[in-house]
């Protein structure tokens, strides 16, 4: 089966820090690029940053340049996003996704998506 599955959510205080990861299985993530996307409520799904396929190039939504790192693990078959210093604006529900062809975020270039992962911080 192939399954994408998103992780690591939780409750945080403004300022702290949060890893995601997005665990694949059935097919090997290294070959598609990965986009996070997040969802805040009473929004639409917006991108927050993703990593080609191939040489791995990232990018990253201004609101989250500088605090968050999209990173491979291919041992691991994993994509994580480090997410640090954490404000309430990132709150939200965080889906990560895969593309055969996508260099940034955008969310109709991405054809399977994993379940979400809900991140609520504080003030």
């Amino acid at each position: 089966d192939v399954q994408l599955q998103a992780s690591g959510g939780g409750l945080v205080q403004a300022g702290g820090s949060l890893r995601l990861s997005c665990a694949a299985s059935g097919f090997n993530i290294d070959d598609h690029a990965v986009g996070w996307f997040r969802q805040a409520p009473g929004r639409g799904r917006e991108g927050v940053s993703c990593i080609t396929a191939g040489h791995s190039s990232t990018y990253y939504a201004n609101s989250v340049k500088g605090r968050f790192t999209i990173s491979r693990d291919n041992a691991k078959n994993t994509v994580s996003l480090q997410m640090n210093n954490l404000k309430p604006e990132d709150t939200g529900v965080y889906y990560c996704a895969v593309s055969n062809r996508a260099l940034l975020p955008i969310e109709d270039d991405y054809d399977y998506w994993g379940q979400g992962t809900l991140v609520t911080v504080s003030s």
